[in-house]
């Protein structure tokens, strides 16, 4: 410690990497000299979570408290930290989904303190000094946006700086990756959204998204630029639009260290939701036929990876390629539609094309129905109804964020299935009493996936990301769900133990780095000893 406060008792206060509060001891503040900033009594930061804990539910909206834990993160990093920790089923709605997406919205009205980088596309040849300008030098993990597509909310330009502030608080809080690690970043390459271009609070380039030859060659540059600057980075990419974020992907994955959370960490968590649920009806995952609402990046992710699960399982690709099925706003993806960008096209068949959603249930009778639309309520009673019809335990996965985005609620297809549908969601909802039953609504969170991934390419120091890994993500997190969570309707573990599913996933995804040879370091002899000594715990030293 006495290395690291080489600083004046103030600057040790105004700097969250090493500020406790009233947590300095008495030792402490003699050695920093802090008698004076402080209230003469020493407290634990038990205490200092109760006072945390008493301010943020005395605000009464979300977005306050959102407001508020901001402050304290960059106040006091290992206060702020601690308190996640300490409830992450109270916290996590707060720091991220629902609220992270009103908080994008009102993000030039509610800016206080700038954190993370900001790189737009004027700086341009200037990347590399930008990235320099950051006080930390070895930065392991980076989420990127381009604020292009947040959440369900679309264009939000560099509002959407909150989704990798959110991402990256959620790496430490539930895999225990020391935030001094992590870095986030915007890129502002202008915004279509006319609301931001005429708010006078906006505080990103007030221009049209530059597009095509121009944009391509700045995310080029910044991948040499911050691979140069921080060579064992780790880039998450996060809330591009989908053509944007299927050609970054594809161009770059073979190349650095990369993957897209919307893609493939949206793919691998609602992938193991379906094979706990399979569990529950008793048909393998081999058997079973989905229809996605949606053919986006996400929708095209999901059904990707579920086309290599199946493989894994024993299908050829052609068989499983016939399990797959996708509708968008053009109808069902079929042979004869001319309008599709080449990533959805290999999800075409032939067949007629249908025009309406409730339709395509009829005809194809989908044992799963995935919501990946962004349409609030698309999932409607008369949908549900055809759905219970035809399964005796339908699966119902309105994935969208936020909330209000979600193609239905829990109760909604509790209700309209008659207690029948096996049901998660992207976004949280409270369980359901439905005939003198409780149904506990799944929550398939990516936050079961990428902070879990992050901690095993951080120890492992691997050199590409790969699906096969998400895949054995996919896998130990449904291994995770016992028999008595399965029996109350849950196909995922409770968020309460997020840290402890964190931590086991990693663990199962080194495993598979190691064995299979793309590890960047020597293979330890106890991998679980060795994951879990990588493990950061806020706490005062």
């Amino acid at each position: 410690m006495e290395g690291k406060y080489t600083k004046s008792g103030y600057e040790i206060l105004h700097d969250p990497r090493l500020n406790k509060g009233t947590g300095f001891t008495d030792k402490e503040r003699d050695m920093y000299g802090l008698h004076g900033l402080l209230p003469c009594n020493v407290e634990n930061i038990e205490q200092q979570i109760v006072r945390v804990n008493e301010q943020v539910d005395h605000f009464k909206e979300s977005i306050n408290k959102y407001v508020y834990l901001i402050q304290l993160l960059d106040n006091n990093q290992t206060l702020f930290f601690r308190t996640i920790l300490d409830n992450p089923v109270k916290y996590f709605p707060l720091i991220y989904t629902p609220t992270v997406g009103e908080a994008c919205q009102k993000f030039g009205h509610i800016f206080r303190r700038p954190r993370g980088l900001y790189i737009s596309i004027k700086d341009k040849e200037n990347i590399r000094e930008i990235l320099g300008n950051w006080n930390i030098k070895d930065v392991r993990f980076t989420v990127v946006t381009d604020g292009g597509r947040i959440l369900g909310l679309g264009d939000l330009g560099i509002s959407g700086m909150g989704i990798p502030i959110g991402k990256l608080a959620l790496y430490t809080a539930c895999a225990g990756i020391d935030p001094d690690y992590t870095l986030p970043i915007v890129l502002d390459t202008g915004t279509n959204n006319e609301t931001l271009l005429n708010d006078p609070l906006y505080p990103g380039l007030k221009i049209r998204r530059v597009k095509g030859k121009e944009y391509d060659e700045f995310i080029e540059e910044f991948i040499l630029s911050i691979t140069d600057v921080f060579p064992k980075i780790c880039i998450q990419w996060e809330d591009f639009a989908g053509p944007d974020a299927v050609m970054i992907l594809d161009k770059y994955r073979e190349k650095i260290c990369t993957f897209n959370d919307d893609i493939q960490g949206t793919a691998a968590v609602a992938a193991a939701g379906l094979i706990s649920a399979c569990r529950l009806t008793g048909k393998p995952i081999t058997e079973q036929k989905f229809l996605f609402l949606g053919a986006g990046s996400a929708g095209t992710g999901i059904a990707g990876l579920i086309i290599k699960i199946l493989q894994e399982e024993g299908l050829s690709y052609e068989q499983a390629l016939s399990r797959i099925w996708m509708f968008n706003s053009g109808g069902l993806l079929v042979n004869s539609r001319t309008d599709l960008e080449d990533y959805k096209k290999i999800f075409t068949h032939d067949h007629e094309p249908v025009a309406d959603f409730a339709d395509a249930v009829r005809q194809l009778r989908p044992t799963a129905i995935i919501g990946v639309s962004t349409i609030g309520g698309a999932f409607t009673k008369e949908i549900i109804e055809i759905m219970s019809g035809i399964n005796e335990f339908p699966l119902i996965f309105p994935c969208s964020n936020p909330t209000s985005h979600s193609e239905c609620t829990a109760e909604e297809a509790y209700k309209w299935s008659n207690g029948k549908a096996i049901f998660a969601s992207g976004s949280p909802f409270e369980p359901v009493e439905l005939n003198g039953k409780i149904f506990i609504p799944g929550q398939g969170n990516n936050v079961f996936i990428f902070p879990a991934m992050g901690l095993a390419v951080f120890a492992t120091e691997v050199k590409r990301v790969t699906d096969e890994m998400f895949i054995c993500a996919a896998k130990a997190l449904a291994g995770l769900v016992s028999e008595e969570m399965l029996s109350s309707g849950l196909i995922y573990p409770p968020i309460s133990d997020i840290r402890n599913v964190s931590v086991n996933v990693a663990i199962k995804i080194a495993e598979y780095i190691f064995d299979s040879g793309l590890s960047g370091i020597k293979r330890p002899e106890n991998i679980e000893m060795f994951i879990k000594n990588k493990v950061y715990y806020p706490a005062y030293n």
